[in-house]
């Protein structure tokens, strides 16, 4: 619009600048810091981010021209942007990435000092920090691509629906939906959290700010302080792969396969949906063994006055995923025609026009979101680039074909491990990008859709936010209800179950992915809703009455038998027949034993008692 010529990584090195030089400013470097007065190390680290990012945003076209050279401003300006990384990444999250992207770092400048297929010529540091600081497969390529010109529109659209109320009509929504039936406020907190967590595709955001509302609200409703935060955990991380956001990797998914976020989202609708069915089952089973109802009439709110701040948020969703699906708009633009819609709608109402300090509190928020965005992505960025100047993420296919033999099952088992092992420390973004580059080829390689091959790296990369030892979004829940940590990540992955079952179902069922005839896309969708049903039974213990372990099991096993199978051919639907075979048995035993208990309670009461 104003004639200029702007490589993407210029915008790019500013972002980074930016990002930086915030984390430095809000960001104590130790505990003992002053949280208000900057140290002159602080000072130091901001203005040294500036300079580096500037460096790159001012000269890039220059540098790209020659992008070979190790001059010495090269190599030293990258070592001061790792530098900086890594410290910024220390004061946000811990070390944990450190450790990773130094053990990539040692890799590709001494790979030659290992066996067999990682023996691979070394690099010198130079070549290492000038690759990992200037080549679009480093710091500037797709993670912050992404966080930079698509996440952040909506980061700001989930800001600025909060400043227009649009906050509201999700807790509203939830309680006029789900609040009378049994056990209804864990319902309404599934309910509320997805919402939520479809606007910010963060769990533990997620966590912190619908946390507080909803925790309280179920132990006020029976349910104990382990199971009340185990609910929230699980809906909370659930919003990760609920359509229409689906947070960062999502987009991360349509960039490597460069096909739309449309065609991103609509494969990862039914997987989401059974995510949430399983939660369901599983906390409605919950409530009818705790004796739990519904949330009194009198306490829920009015349809009408739902409906009068509904559009707030209806409208701007409705308006994404219509430029999203429908108009197949790039995301970032797609974000802020969701966000301009929302501050519009929100003006027209005086209950829900924005005043000057929420407008304000929607950038502010947005702004540090970002900031943790962008250094997470920096240093992903960092790990990718040691991927790519060691050689090893073009080697790393063989090594995983080698060590699976060739075999699909092996490789998704091996591959989950790995995935849920990276996991402990990394967030999901980061785990993804790097089986991207990694593992997807191998996959792929041996006949795996795309798609659903990126999906199961997606998939496996979000559970340790709900398994132990880590489960942040389940020890986040656990600290806001005073419960056990071990106990809420039991329960959070026993609500969660089908996010460990369903990645290692894409490669056999692209049905469940909405790919296909419309005859194998119903009919993988009926054998998984049936067999989410089984598993939630054996997992629960209760249908009708509480059940014993043997019918448990039988149940659970029925469960995994209906699902698609890896066999292929009539097998699989012999699987599906004996697996409801199965469940039909233990129904109908389960019936009889509950019949008998009603006869043998009645006969009870009946009897008169002895003088």
């Amino acid at each position: 619009m104003l004639g200029l010529v702007l490589f993407k990584e210029q915008f790019l090195a500013l972002m980074f600048a930016l990002g930086l030089a915030g984390t430095f400013a809000i960001a104590k470097p130790m505990l003992s810091a002053s949280a208000t007065q900057l140290s002159w190390f602080d000072w130091m680290c901001l203005g040294l981010s500036l300079m580096v990012g500037g460096y790159v945003a001012i000269g890039y076209p220059v540098l790209s021209a020659d992008s070979a050279s190790l001059a010495p401003q090269r190599w030293i300006l990258g070592l001061v942007a790792l530098f900086l990384i890594f410290e910024a990444t220390r004061r946000l999250m811990g070390w944990s990435l450190i450790v990773i992207s130094l053990v990539f770092l040692v890799y590709a400048r001494y790979s030659d000092l290992f066996p067999g297929l990682l023996d691979l010529p070394p690099s010198s540091w130079q070549r290492i920090s000038v690759y990992v600081f200037l080549d679009p497969n480093g710091l500037f390529g797709t993670t912050l691509d992404v966080a930079a010109t698509t996440i952040v529109s909506f980061v700001l659209f989930g800001g600025v629906l909060t400043a227009v109320r649009g906050d509201r009509f999700v807790t509203d929504f939830a309680l006029l939906l789900m609040g009378r039936f049994r056990g209804g406020s864990a319902k309404v907190a599934v309910v509320a959290s997805t919402l939520f967590g479809m606007m910010s595709g963060s769990s533990v955001s997620n966590v912190a700010v619908v946390g507080p509302i909803t925790i309280p609200l179920m132990r006020k409703g029976g349910y104990p302080n382990h199971i009340a935060a185990a609910v929230e955990a699980v809906a909370s991380t659930g919003g990760q792969i609920m359509p229409p956001v689906m947070g960062i990797t999502a987009f991360l998914i349509a960039d490597y396969l460069s096909i739309s976020y449309g065609e991103v989202a609509m494969a990862a609708l039914v997987p989401a949906l059974l995510y949430y069915l399983a939660v369901f089952v599983q906390i409605d089973l919950e409530a009818a063994r705790l004796g739990l109802a519904g949330i009194p009439a009198e306490q829920l709110p009015k349809l009408r006055d739902v409906l009068k701040i509904s559009y707030s948020f209806v409208v701007p969703v409705a308006v994404l995923i219509y430029v999203l699906v429908v108009a197949d708009w790039e995301p970032g633009p797609s974000g802020m025609a969701a966000t301009a819609t929302a501050f519009v709608i929100g003006m027209l109402r005086a209950d829900t026009r924005p005043s000057p300090e929420r407008l304000w509190n929607a950038i502010l928020s947005t702004g540090r979101t970002m900031v943790d965005m962008l250094v997470m992505c920096a240093a992903a960025g960092v790990i990718i680039g040691a991927l790519q100047v060691s050689g090893i993420a073009f080697n790393f296919s063989n090594i995983v074909l080698g060590m699976g033999g060739q075999s699909i099952i092996s490789i998704l088992l091996l591959t989950g491990v790995v995935s849920f092992i990276l996991g402990i420390p990394l967030p999901t973004a980061v785990i993804y990008t790097m089986l991207a580059v990694l593992v997807a080829p191998s996959l792929i390689q041996l006949g795996v859709d795309p798609l659903a091959a990126h999906l199961f790296l997606f998939y496996t990369g979000m559970l340790s936010a709900l398994t132990p030892p880590v489960a942040l979004s389940a020890f986040a829940a656990a600290a806001i209800a005073g419960a056990d940590l071990w106990k809420t990540g039991y329960h959070s992955m026993r609500f969660g179950i089908i996010a460990y079952i369903i990645p290692f179902v894409f490669p056999f069922s692209l049905g469940l992915l909405l790919k296909g005839s419309a005859f194998n896309i119903f009919l993988s969708i009926a054998t998984a809703v049936m067999g989410v049903f089984f598993i939630g039974w054996g997992l629960a213990g209760y249908l009708h009455r509480p059940i014993g372990w043997m019918s448990r099991v039988l149940f659970f096993l029925a469960g995994l038998m209906v699902l698609p199978s890896p066999t292929g051919g009539s097998l699989v639907l012999y699987g599906n027949l004996a697996g409801f075979l199965v469940a039909a048995l233990v129904i109908f035993a389960e019936w009889l034993r509950f019949k008998r208990d009603r006869r043998v309670a009645g006969e009870t009461i009946a009897r008169p008692h002895s003088p």
